[in-house]
């Protein structure tokens, strides 16, 4: 589907439209209770790797797309990182065109079955909904996202005639496949590298199956093969090649999307213990190198009772899986109260439905071991809240004297990630800020060197996937745009 059938039918829209406007009242929408997914049962989950939300059926779409009150100035799109043109897409479920809901979606996002299913829409797009005014749930705007994503026929990419200009992505988490979707539909010959052996990044390695299947991200990835993007495993720049080399093998600019995989520690006593660990290292060797597969030779500790050390997405992906990988005990151990966690509310509610323990407003202060150097105990503080800190969240004061000890023999960290160092400390001349992220011009995310543009948890230390997707995207645009200055000058 071009971009030319999507104007003309969003043309056709506007008098369907007004006819809907006519047939249903907004009383009669706002009325619609808002749609409720169907998922696995919590106890069944935890016996497998199976995706836990089941998605919409197409009765269950249509009318919760019907809850849209198609507002004159439509405020969730102002929500979204990417601009999709929510009210558009949602609008074809409603008239039962999943096709051109899809290419709606794939006009501003090329992976709009991960998004609807990671993205924190309820902190974005949602938040936005004028649904919020009347006190009222908003429209279930990722679920739509997924089902138009998930049941949509084939999407075909546009893409202009070929420039015959090389454009490098290194990393291929969303940021980097981001950028190279933009890239390859403006014409340019994009390459992706990638450090590990297999494509998607933290898409693949840092998100569990039951939250996002491969096979998803798979198909995504397939879709920019077919636009011609050209993907390389097994390379990690700054190390297998320099980025002088990239620059000599003819790339015209270069969008650094490495991520962050740096894991941080407390640095408190008995973090050197065996079973003491990283959620990037834990979630790492399962979700990407098969740990606990039948057959697999990967090797990762399991534990009878895990503790999990913070109160993020990761840290939930990690307990979950915890408790998938035989764990009669699982639980958050985090500093702050409930309110205060930074971790999805579905995704909160799913661990507890998963037999998962939160220990909040807590902290440990010391790991101890047995005596072949295996955590057994973990000493932990508790603790209170006091003021609030930079971020607005009410800082964690310890209650002196009050600890306690608890019996664990795995203890999994997710106290935050730094960004990959690698291509920082490689690149001579490139600014990077004291945390160790590349320096960008917010707008076009361009570096202090001309050629080299940088998104995603490089530059911002930590981002939602969304977020990065839209680091990527504004690269391309700015990137594009430099290239064909260039080239008009020196005509």
């Amino acid at each position: 589907m071009t971009r030319e059938d999507i104007m003309a039918a969003s043309s056709r829209d506007s008098e369907w439209r007004e006819q809907l406007r006519a047939d249903l009242s907004a009383r009669e929408r706002t009325a619609i209770p808002r749609a409720s997914m169907s998922m696995l049962h919590g106890n069944y989950r935890v016996t497998c790797n199976r995706e836990v939300n089941l998605g919409l059926s197409r009765e269950q779409a249509i009318l919760e797309a019907t809850r849209c009150l198609d507002c004159p100035d439509p405020q969730c799109v102002g929500g979204c990182p990417v601009g999709i043109d929510i009210p558009g897409f949602i609008k074809n479920i409603q008239r039962g065109d999943v096709d051109m809901a899809a290419a709606i979606l794939k006009q501003s996002s090329p992976l709009p079955a991960v998004c609807g299913r990671v993205c924190p829409q309820e902190r974005q797009c949602e938040s936005r909904c004028i649904y919020h005014k009347m006190k009222k749930q908003p429209v279930a705007i990722g679920y739509l996202e997924r089902y138009a994503a998930d049941n949509a026929g084939p999407v075909e990419a546009t893409r202009a005639p070929r420039l015959g200009i090389k454009v490098a992505a290194v990393g291929s988490g969303p940021a980097g496949l981001a950028f190279a979707g933009d890239m390859a539909a403006r014409g340019f010959d994009v390459t992706v590298f990638e450090a590990l052996h297999e494509i998607g990044g933290v898409l693949k390695y840092g998100i569990p199956e039951f939250r996002l299947p491969n096979s998803i991200v798979d198909t995504e990835i397939e879709a920019l093969r077919h636009m011609g993007v050209e993907m390389v495993k097994d390379c990690v720049i700054g190390k297998t090649i320099s980025y002088d080399a990239l620059i000599e093998m003819g790339f015209a600019g270069v969008f650094v999307a490495s991520g962050a995989g740096l894991p941080r520690f407390m640095g408190i006593p008995g973090e050197n213990l065996n079973g003491v660990m990283s959620a990037n290292e834990y979630l790492t060797r399962i979700n990407l190198m098969g740990a606990g597969k039948p057959g697999c030779d990967t090797p990762v500790l399991k534990g009878r009772s895990v503790a999990v050390i913070g109160g993020g997405n990761t840290a939930m992906d990690s307990v979950r899986t915890a408790r998938r990988m035989g764990a009669e005990r699982a639980m958050i151990v985090y500093r702050r109260s409930d309110a205060e966690m930074p971790a999805r509310a579905e995704e909160i509610e799913h661990a507890r439905q998963e037999g998962v323990l939160f220990m909040t407003l807590h902290n440990p202060v010391e790991y101890r071991g047995d005596e072949r150097g295996r955590v057994n105990k973990m000493i932990v503080q508790r603790m209170e809240l006091g003021e609030p800190d930079e971020s607005g969240r009410r800082s964690p004061v310890p209650v002196e004297g009050d600890l306690i000890e608890v019996d664990v023999d795995l203890v999994i960290v997710s106290v935050g990630v730094s960004p990959n160092p690698l291509i920082p400390n490689a690149v001579h001349g490139l600014d990077v800020s004291r945390r160790g992220t590349i320096v960008v011009n917010d707008a076009t995310m361009q570096s202090s060197i001309p050629s080299l543009y940088a998104g995603g948890d490089i530059v911002r230390g930590g981002a939602t996937v969304i977020l990065a997707m839209g680091d990527g995207r504004r690269a391309a645009a700015a990137m594009a745009e430099a290239i064909a200055q260039r080239s008009s000058q020196s005509k």
